[in-house]
């Protein structure tokens, strides 16, 4: 991966995007994709989008959502202590001791979130699984006063944004869902640019995925496009207590996932095989018996249908403070995708 590439990757899981509150992330996709890109959007609803050849038709739509899983200050006690709402969906185990960022207007204030020490658990408490309501946020005040006059109603949280390399090409941060997706369908972009398509490709940076698949709706209704691909990171069935027979087998590092389905358009399906098959890119197969939860769901009933493909990033621990996925993955989706853009030409019959 070039280092500019990596450190894209890096600016995006480093900045706070919880569904609602994604302006940072957004700053960084204009930034980056405004180098290559021929034009470069947002919306009213708050979607990126990056563009190659963007006046011509037919159209091809790369979806990766930019928000995250993320916490909310909805109260402030008289002791300071800052209680929450969740934004998209939380193991709240996960949680307990973690070290978090409120997200004020003057930047981030770092917090913990706990519950009262084990000692002081009762047995009930103790066999009980941790609820919110018994969770608070610590940001090291004294009174409402001092807490009032650091953070307001309504600032958004996140965990504490890091990235960390582990061994090989894995890496671990908060996040990963989906801002590997998202890299992915940039830097896919920035390759077709670099290349040639004859059909206009639109790069989206959509929001709100995590509470109800929302900015793809508009972002899709905006370019309307004949094909769609969505990017966005998939279970790695590939360490203990997951079984392969009920969630498919799906290993990190041994490529991305292209799934198949009714969610999923057979001639893309069958185009994204064939270019993987004949560039020795690694791909993974998973059946998908319904609609996605992704941002495939809803930009295959975007006005009179769309043909539509979904890619997936192998990903360890989704929804927690240590997501893992392989760079070699990530890059050999943007590969893929490239190439499957720039073959695509505007006489293409994508009817199943």
């Amino acid at each position: 991966m070039e280092q500019a590439s990596l450190q894209f990757l890096q600016d995006l899981i480093l900045a706070p995007s919880p569904s609602g509150y994604e302006e940072p992330v957004q700053e960084v996709v204009r930034k980056y994709t405004g180098v290559f890109a021929d034009s470069v959007t947002t919306s009213l609803h708050g979607n990126v989008i990056a563009s190659v050849n963007h006046e011509v038709q037919p159209s091809i739509l790369l979806a990766g959502h930019c928000d995250q899983i993320g916490l909310q200050v909805k109260h402030i006690d008289s002791d300071g202590y800052l209680m929450i709402n969740t934004i998209g969906g939380w193991d709240m185990q996960m949680l307990i001791g973690q070290r978090l960022q409120v997200w004020t207007k003057n930047g981030p204030i770092l917090g913990v979130l706990a519950r009262k020490a084990i000692h002081l658990l009762t047995p009930e408490e103790r066999a009980k699984v941790a609820d919110l309501k018994d969770m608070w946020i610590d940001i090291g005040v004294e009174d409402e006063k001092a807490a009032r006059e650091l953070v307001e109603i309504g600032d958004p949280v996140t965990l504490e944004l890091v990235y960390h390399e582990l061994q090989g090409d894995l890496i671990t941060a908060p996040g990963i869902d989906d801002k590997s997706g998202l890299w992915i369908v940039m830097e896919a972009l920035r390759r077709i640019a670099a290349g040639k398509s004859s059909v206009g490709v639109h790069a989206a940076s959509t929001v709100q995925e995590e509470i109800g698949l929302r900015g793809v709706r508009t972002a899709a209704y905006s370019v309307n496009p004949t094909v769609g691909l969505a990017v966005d990171v998939t279970h790695a069935t590939d360490c203990p207590t997951i079984d392969k027979k009920q969630h498919g087998d799906v290993k990190i590092g041994k490529g991305p996932v292209l799934f198949r389905g009714p969610n999923i358009n057979p001639v893309v399906f069958s185009r994204l095989k064939q270019i993987a098959d004949t560039n020795n890119i690694p791909v993974q197969i998973v059946a998908l018996g319904g609609p996605a939860g992704n941002d495939g769901n809803a930009m295959q009933l975007n006005q009179a249908g769309c043909a539509v493909g979904i890619i997936g990033v192998p990903n360890r621990y989704m929804h927690s403070p240590v997501e893992i996925a392989s760079l070699g993955d990530l890059d050999h989706a943007a590969e893929l995708i490239s190439l499957f853009c720039q073959e695509v030409k505007s006489d293409d019959d994508f009817t199943p």
